[in-house]
């Protein structure tokens, strides 16, 4: 007895000892936020004020709701987020501000910019800025490409004499998993309509390389892109077309003299002399001798439209990350029935006169995506409807996007990919061959349900691509409905096929290019409240210890470090996330930046 008594106290004091650190360790995440949080002070805009745009924020699609997203416990550095939306706001004020002389683009924080579409909206913020006389200057010590497309809107680019330049066209990699679960005896049961050949999610369980079709698809996503990219530096620094791509294709740029002789930049200077381009372009320095510098983000906190606060309201709804089933608030997935839920409730607001679902989504569930689908269709009947795409719009992202009055779309965007596949896997060899672990049971009737662990019978087989061609049947239907498009147009242009954004306008999957800022006009257009209406922007309430920490007024986002380990856990995560996925699935298989 006396053990027992002794061993019921350790353990005791082992629960509540374990209990105590967790909860002091949650304290230190607390403090370490609420740190980061009273740090924030808004800093004083002056005459004579430089708008930097230096990506020590991160700008990002849609706000996150979420204080803790990201967070970098092991090494507890962050850098902030900041929403597209507000990004374009800060912008687009900073050109009438008497307070801000210009631009400049200093793009190494430890930030950064999260897709391409994202990328081409602040491109084109920087050239609508730029029409008000007032300069944009970039300075950087390594251009990326994504990086340059950006700066190549700039008056001058600068370079650090040593720093160098990348201009070598873009590439995209498919990793097959066939030969791994071949040497593991793992199956993957796959069920695709014979017409979805692009539906290229599925290739890499069963296939070793790309099959024809989706190299096709491919290559002319990623020439589409490239001749985007192409296209918009030879405008801004008078290079033709061929001469880019020449040097593209024979690698011509690789040290800072090289991009300087064709053309690519402006000259070779270190950061201090960035002072005397200042001076040039009849910036005054502030009463301590400096510049004064203001982040887009700094910037953006002192922007507000109280001015409209009480007008008629254009909302703007997020679909940002995978579609998933049930309800729910989590970073990088758009709950259906949570989505369809608050498509309600800005229907059912008299203030809310149109509205705008920001799109940045691959796709997922087939279930969840008509769930929205639905409430899409009965917004549309009430409201001006507009979709913007963002850098993914795609299977069942397209889904939900078709109802809309008007779909518009960047130039990078990939959207289309009209198609369903299921995948199921299958672990009854691996257990067996591997682990020497057999299954044997018993069932009621003669089929059952599909099993993990045992092999699928015929009739199986053919029940579940019965209901995979009738979700595909459903799909071009209602695109077909949504587009008033032809259902034989739509036939031709499905398949599964993804299209890049400058292809899409012309097969009627798009209505135009554009972005966030574009989309909101047309709401307010469509609606007849274009001269006075306020942008509100609807975000979901965060659940648990989010809505603690956002009761306490703090906000931190962590940065991780961008490595090939967090390319291999994107793929980890991507496969769980399509292996756990309940029934038909709607997936745009390909996420590719602009490096």
């Amino acid at each position: 007895m006396k053990f027992l008594r002794t061993f019921l106290a350790a353990l005791l004091a082992f629960m509540v000892g374990t209990f105590l650190l967790s909860f002091l360790w949650i304290l230190c995440v607390v403090g370490f936020v609420a740190t980061m949080g009273a740090a924030d002070k808004v800093k004083q805009v002056t005459p004579e004020s430089v708008l930097v745009i230096d990506c020590n924020e991160l700008i990002v699609d849609s706000p996150s709701v979420d204080p803790l997203a990201g967070l970098d416990l092991m090494n507890m550095n962050s850098v902030k987020q900041l929403p597209l939306l507000k990004a374009l706001q800060a912008i687009d004020a900073a050109r009438s501000d008497e307070r801000i002389e210009g631009i400049y683009l200093r793009l190494n924080g430890a930030g950064g910019i999260t897709g391409a579409a994202i990328l081409e909206e602040l491109r084109e913020a920087l050239k609508e800025f730029k029409q008000s006389g007032k300069f944009v200057v970039s300075y950087n010590e390594i251009y990326t490409q994504g990086v340059y497309y950006l700066a190549s809107v700039a008056d001058k680019i600068y370079l650090q004499p040593e720093g160098g330049m990348e201009w070598n066209g873009l590439s995209a990699d498919v990793m097959f998993y066939k030969g791994l679960l071949s040497k593991l005896d793992m199956k993957v049961e796959i069920f695709r309509p014979t017409v979805c050949k692009y539906k290229s999610a599925v290739e890499p369980y069963f296939l070793d390389r790309m099959s024809p079709a989706n190299r096709e698809q491919m290559q002319q996503l990623i020439d589409s892109s490239w001749k985007t990219i192409v296209d918009g530096v030879s405008e801004s620094r008078g290079i033709s077309v061929e001469d880019l791509n020449r040097m593209a294709d024979n690698l011509e740029v690789a040290l800072g003299e090289d991009a300087r002789k064709l053309g690519l930049i402006d000259g070779l200077i270190y950061e201090d002399e960035m002072e005397g381009i200042f001076a040039d372009l009849g910036v005054e320095k502030q009463a301590d001798g400096e510049y004064n510098f203001v982040t887009l983000g700094e910037y953006a906190a002192t922007v507000s439209d109280l001015k409209h606060l009480n007008s008629d309201q254009v909302a703007v709804v997020y679909a940002d990350g995978s579609i998933v089933d049930g309800e729910g608030v989590q970073s990088g997935n758009i709950f259906g029935n949570t989505l369809a839920e608050t498509l309600a409730e800005v229907r059912r607001d008299e203030k809310v006169r149109a509205v705008v679902l920001r799109v940045n989504s691959p796709g997922g569930s087939a279930l969840a995506s008509d769930i929205i689908w639905r409430e899409m269709e009965l917004l549309r009947k009430e409201k001006p409807v507009v979709v913007s795409m963002g850098s993914y719009a795609a299977s069942g992202g397209y889904y939900i996007s078709a109802p809309a009055d008007v779909i518009v779309a960047d130039k990078m965007t990939l959207t289309g990919s009209i198609g369903v596949f299921g995948m199921i896997p299958n672990a009854h060899d691996a257990l067996k061959n591997k682990l020497g672990v057999t299954i044997d049971g018993v069932k009621s009737n003669k089929e059952g349900a599909v099993s993990l662990v045992t092999p699928m019978t015929a009739v199986q087989r053919a029940q579940i691509l019965k209901g995979v061609d009738h979700v595909y049947e459903t799909f071009t239907s209602k695109v077909a409905r949504g587009r008033n498009l032809e259902l034989d147009h739509v036939l031709e242009i499905s398949g599964g096929r993804v299209w890049a954004g400058s292809d899409a306008l012309s097969i009627g999957l798009i209505d135009g290019f554009g972005g966030l800022k574009t989309a909101i006009a047309l709401a307010a257009d469509k609606a007849g409240i274009a001269d006075d209406f306020y942008v509100r922007e609807v975000l979901d309430e965060p659940t648990g210890l989010a809505a603690v920490m956002q009761a306490l007024n703090m906000s931190v986002r962590s940065h991780f470090m961008r490595s090939e380990l967090e390319g291999v856990m994107d793929d980890y995560k991507e496969i769980r996330e399509v292996l756990s996925q309940r029934g038909v699935v709607m997936y745009c298989p390909y996420k590719f930046s602009v490096e």
